[in-house]
């Protein structure tokens, strides 16, 4: 087998170890996109995961590659990225993402990823190698995404309280029913759209680091997108019922007028860090949501104790799956 031959091969099963950490994003976030849908009633599991899957692949259309061009080019500097340090992000965020999806912890593959990424590139080259604004941009939307779920999260939870003040629970409940579709629908938009563009990110690194791509495309090849969204979309659908029961239940009881300004609130903050290409957490940004919908109603509607383990997880995401990378990528060191 030549060197090419064998530099495909290592392409090949990383390219694939990619796409199965974006099935496994999908698998681990699908409580994202359903959490509210379903403990709300609206929708029963099996009709929600296929709802939010059909969701996540339709962003294709919409967003641009903002957020692929932040991993694949914005957050290491040119020429650091190898084979062996794509090899010890994806290992680090897919062990991460395992980890938390056992013990059913609502934590950021976003972030995992990020996390690997770091990891791996300061193993091989040390702090300098990182593009320092790439990294902090990212960082600060751990606080940023969360806040402004929770405050447009609750801003659309006090408007609505307002303009519907006169009108009866049950007709109020009836109708945000309906619209809850809507506004899951909008929110498994920009999951698939923040989310899956990540993991083109680092194929997109991958490619260029192994000279399958050039530096100066604007844009990955269009096999990479496609087959991204259809992993994320897959993973969706096969979602984990594990973390639906924390976000959907056990944080604050929603109702589906709670439900819907949650997801809205959610969905907007996406939106915006998509179009800024800021890889965020679709995890904080919903949870942010929850809880200001919970506050809205009084303090004690939100169950502090579980918000505050989750921020915990959030806090331990980039580092741990750090480490890890950085195992990985000197193990990886003896194996190709």
């Amino acid at each position: 087998m030549t060197t090419v031959q064998a530099s495909l091969w290592v392409v090949m099963l990383l390219v694939a170890l990619a796409l199965a950490f974006d099935f496994m994003n999908g698998f681990h976030d699908a409580a994202n996109s359903i959490a509210t849908v379903v403990s709300t009633g609206v929708l029963k599991p099996a009709q929600a995961v296929l709802f939010a899957a059909t969701f996540n692949f339709i962003a294709i259309f919409i967003f641009h590659l903002s957020v692929a061009a932040t991993v694949g080019k914005g957050i290491v500097q040119p020429g650091i990225v190898d084979v062996n340090v794509v090899f010890g992000a994806l290992v680090g965020a897919i062990t991460w993402n395992a980890i938390t999806w056992y013990y059913g912890i609502p934590s950021s593959s976003s972030h995992a990823l990020i996390g690997g990424i770091v990891g791996a590139v300061i193993a091989k080259a040390g702090v300098d190698s990182l593009v320092v604004s790439g990294v902090m941009r990212t960082v600060a939307f751990i606080f940023v995404s969360p806040v402004l779920g929770f405050v447009l999260g609750s801003l659309m939870m006090v408007a609505v309280a307002w303009i519907f003040r006169r009108t009866r629970p049950m007709k109020v409940d009836r109708w945000f029913r309906r619209l809850q579709l809507v506004s899951a629908g909008a929110y498994s938009l920009g999951h698939g759209g923040n989310d899956a563009q990540k993991t083109i990110g680092i194929i997109w690194m991958l490619l260029i680091a192994t000279g399958y791509a050039a530096t100066e495309d604007k844009s990955p090849p269009t096999w990479t997108i496609v087959s991204c969204y259809v992993a994320i979309a897959a993973g969706t659908l096969f979602g984990g019922w594990r973390i639906v029961k924390t976000m959907g239940q056990k944080i604050t009881k929603l109702k589906p007028v709670g439900g819907f300004c949650a997801e809205t609130g959610g969905a907007m903050t996406l939106f915006l860090a998509t179009a800024l290409g800021v890889p965020v957490s679709t995890t904080h940004t919903i949870t942010g949501a929850i809880v200001g919908v919970g506050s809205t109603q009084r303090a004690s509607a939100v169950r502090w104790g579980v918000a505050g383990n989750i921020v915990w997880a959030w806090i331990f995401t980039i580092p741990a799956s750090a480490c890890v990378a950085a195992v990985a990528y000197w193990v990886s060191l003896q194996l190709f």
